[in-house]
């Protein structure tokens, strides 16, 4: 009998994140509404998913909404090593009311798929 491996395992999806969070330093991304370019470093603020820091101040937050999906390019740590394309999906926009984070909202992602690096603005 072969055994059903859990996917939904939060053991597994911790070592997914850590897996991306290692190959990732930052994120940028171009609001179309706008056409502001915006640069993020990516941050590990929980155990399921992987998100950026925006200040409650930021314009970025009036053009945002849970479930946008948006094309990321993500940056490596190294200089030496090439950035890629990820379509990238918006899971929550929580507001941070404590803490070192105070006055900022954690801006949830969840990678969908990569993009081929053809046209990419």
């Amino acid at each position: 009998m072969k055994e059903n491996t859990n996917t939904g395992n939060p053991e597994e999806r911790r070592f997914e994140l850590r897996k991306v969070l290692d190959r990732y330093y930052s994120v940028e991304f171009k609001l179309k509404e706008t056409g502001h370019l915006y640069h993020c470093k990516l941050r590990d603020l929980s155990s399921k998913s992987l998100g950026i820091l925006v200040n409650e101040d930021s314009a970025v937050l009036e053009h945002l909404t849970v479930n946008d999906i948006l094309k990321m390019k993500y940056y490596p740590p190294e200089a030496s090593s090439s950035a890629e394309f990820l379509k990238t999906k918006i899971i929550h926009i929580t507001k941070k009311e404590h803490g070192s984070f105070k006055g900022h909202f954690l801006i949830g992602l969840l990678i969908i798929e990569k993009q081929t690096l053809g046209n990419n603005t």
